[in-house]
C-alpha cells in the first residue's frame, strides 16, 4: 500500500454492477408472462428490480405474495433464466477496460453476489471471467448473505486481501451495509439497477460512480476507455 495507491483489490457485486444481466432476466420473466397469457412488461419496468433476484422478478411480473404459488413461479423463472444465462448478458460498458487496468496495476478483483452458485458459476464461465477472478462468492457459498459482511470477508480472504484495502462496488443498499460492516470502502454504482425510489445518498457509501471509468478514476488508475468524471467521494 502506498499514499497514491492504497488499494489491494476491488470486489464487485454481480447483477447491476459488474455484469448487465437485466436483459436475460427480463427475457425469462416475459417468457413466463407469455405462457400465462399476459403481455410482456416493458424493459424499463423490469430493470430496476434485476438486482434483487428471483423474488423481485416474480413480484413485479405477477404480483404474487409469498406462498406455494409464488415459490412454484419463482422456480419456473429460475429454470427459464438458467437456460439463457448469458444470451444477452455482458460486462457493463468499460468493464473490460477496467478489469485490464486493475490487472495491469497488480490489483486483484473478484465477485461477491447473492446470486446462487448454480447461476453465478456458469455465467462467469460463459463470459470467460472465472480464471481472472481472485474470488467468486455466491449467495449460497456461506450460510450468510449480504447485507451480512461474512461473504465479503470470505472473498477477501480467498483473494488474499486485507479488507481495509478493498473497495466493494454495488448497486443496492445491502451492498453498502455489507461493505461498511466488513471494513471495506463502499462505492455505489449509479449505472446499475437503481429504482426511482432508491436514495443512495442516504446509504452511507464512501463514494458514487456513474461508469466503469469512474471506478478507475476513484482508484487513480489509467483507463483506456471513454473518460467520465462524475465520481464523487464522501
Amino acid at each position: 500500500m502506498t499514499a497514491t495507491m492504497p488499494w489491494q483489490g476491488v470486489l464487485f457485486d454481480l447483477d447491476g454492477t459488474l455484469l448487465d444481466t437485466a436483459q436475460d432476466m427480463a427475457g425469462a420473466l416475459n417468457d413466463l408472462r407469455s405462457e400465462a397469457g399476459l403481455s410482456p412488461l416493458p424493459f424499463a419496468v423490469i430493470r430496476p428490480h434485476a438486482s434483487h433476484g428471483s423474488t423481485a422478478m416474480v413480484q413485479v411480473g405477477f404480483g404474487l405474495a409469498p406462498g406455494d404459488a409464488f415459490e412454484a413461479m419463482r422456480q419456473r423463472f429460475l429454470d427459464r433464466y438458467a437456460a439463457r444465462i448469458a444470451l444477452e448478458t455482458r460486462l457493463f460498458p468499460g468493464g473490460e477496460e477496467l478489469l485490464l487496468a486493475l490487472e495491469t496495476a497488480g490489483l486483484k478483483w473478484g465477485v461477491v453476489t447473492n446470486k446462487p452458485a448454480y447461476l453465478t458459476e456458469p455465467l462467469m464461465a460463459a463470459l470467460e471471467l472465472t480464471p481472472r477472478a481472485a474470488c467468486i462468492v455466491s449467495g449460497d457459498t456461506l450460510p450468510q448473505r449480504k447485507p451480512h459482511p461474512a461473504p465479503l470477508l470470505h472473498g477477501a480472504a480467498q483473494a488474499g486481501l486485507n479488507p481495509a484495502a478493498c473497495v466493494y462496488v454495488g448497486d443496492a443498499e445491502r451492498d453498502v451495509q455489507a461493505a461498511r460492516a466488513a471494513g471495506m470502502t463502499a462505492l455505489v454504482a449509479h449505472f446499475g439497477y437503481l429504482a426511482d425510489t432508491d436514495r443512495p445518498d442516504t446509504w452511507g457509501a464512501h463514494g458514487s460512480v456513474h461508469s466503469m471509468a469512474d471506478i478507475a478514476t476513484w482508484l487513480r488508475l489509467p483507463f483506456s476507455g471513454a473518460v467520465h468524471s462524475s465520481a464523487s467521494r464522501r
